[in-house]
């Protein structure tokens, strides 16, 4: 009788695929941003006005979309080619069929959907999802919504390229556990996004746990970049 072949997700020797100094310069980069992030909270609550308007928010989705980029860059230039990985041995889940790109939709459809109905019920634990000065700098017109797709779909490819593959592998290489790495990256996920307020920065970490889950288990970042981007665009259009 066949059997379905499913992904191992069980510990193996993983090398380092960057200098540690390349990976304590990038995880202080997320760190500043953090500090940076709470001090922008602190002032928007000390000028809640700021709170009722709706700035210009096309330059800051192109720096958003910029910066994404500059991570990207930084993780493969500086770090990748240097140990000789191409950045779709990171990625991995080569498409072979039309088939391999079907499953991983589906996978990231459900992701997406599972993500969702759990974000439904933190909300109604923790509260709303993003800080009342985020809620701010969502797009209104169809200039700043075609722009956050962009930046959706941006986010959603570089950032599952930076945690779920190079971070979650370094840790993985600095701890000898995949599962430590698992969290690791979590937490740093959540930080990094301290511009957000503590209670998403939890919602956050416990996302970035659950594509990191989907990472190992597929082998593969596709599946998590879609679902990312995918989550964003409706986040940010709709306001959820």
């Amino acid at each position: 009788m066949a059997t379905l072949a499913v992904p191992s997700i069980e510990p193996t020797n993983v090398r380092l695929i960057a200098p540690k100094w390349h990976t304590s310069l990038l995880i202080a980069l997320f760190l500043t941003m953090a500090l940076s992030g709470a001090f922008f909270q602190r002032h928007a609550r000390a000028h809640s006005e700021m709170l009722q308007q709706h700035p210009n928010v096309v330059p800051l989705y192109l720096y958003a979309i910029v910066m994404e980029a500059g991570l990207l860059v930084y993780v493969w230039r500086g770090g990748l080619r240097r140990a000789g990985i191409k950045p779709s041995e990171l990625i991995g889940g080569r498409w072979i069929s039309a088939k391999d790109v079907l499953v991983d939709i589906a996978l990231a459809l459900g992701v997406w959907g599972s993500w969702t109905l759990i974000e439904t019920s933190l909300v109604r634990w923790l509260g709303p999802g993003h800080a009342k000065s985020i809620q701010a700098l969502l797009p209104r017109g169809p200039l700043e919504v075609l722009l956050w797709i962009v930046v959706s779909i941006s986010a959603g490819i570089c950032e599952e390229f930076v945690f779920r593959g190079y971070f979650q592998k370094q840790f993985a290489a600095f701890t000898h556990s995949r599962w430590i790495a698992l969290v690791l990256q979590a937490l740093l996920f959540g930080i990094s996004h301290g511009y957000q307020g503590i209670e998403a920065c939890l919602r956050i970490a416990l996302y970035g746990f659950l594509f990191g889950l989907l990472a190992l288990w597929r082998k593969s970042l596709r599946p998590g970049m879609m679902a990312h981007a995918m989550s964003d665009i409706v986040g940010g259009i709709f306001g959820i």
